[in-house]
């Protein structure tokens, strides 16, 4: 069975379709919140959104580096991409319905992975009986 993409009930032309209002009416509250207080008050938020309409107009294919990591995703973005900076690098993002609503900084990990080996050397008690050569 294929599975129909749709957010909070809505297809992916209806929410493309809605205005900026309805949009943020739609978000959860807390997300919500973050995008009123940040409209009023981030200047890196109020420059993100403008630099993504210019991009979207002109060339919606290009990747839009930032490193807002907590700007709330809007509907007006999807089909975009996204160069999220994660402390070293920049993460591209294809911004889809059901990232919506979550945060930029959501999808590129700042920390990675540690793997850690067996003891080194000198290490434990038992290692300093080991011939070095």
């Amino acid at each position: 069975m294929v599975k129909i993409e749709k957010y909070r009930g809505m297809t992916r032309k209806e929410v493309e379709e809605l205005s900026n209002d309805d949009a943020i009416a739609m978000l959860t509250s807390r997300a919500r919140r973050a995008v009123k207080r940040a409209q009023n008050k981030n200047y890196k938020y109020k420059a993100l959104v403008k630099k993504v309409a210019k991009i979207k107009a002109k060339n919606p294919s290009k990747v839009i580096k930032t490193q807002v990591r907590d700007a709330v995703i809007m509907p007006a973005w999807l089909g975009l991409t996204f160069g999220i900076h994660d402390g070293k690098t920049y993460k591209n993002i294809l911004i889809t319905l059901d990232k919506l609503g979550y945060r930029l900084g959501d999808f590129a990990h700042s920390t990675g992975r540690v793997l850690h080996s067996g003891p080194g050397v000198g290490a434990t008690r038992g290692s300093k009986f080991i011939p070095l050569k």
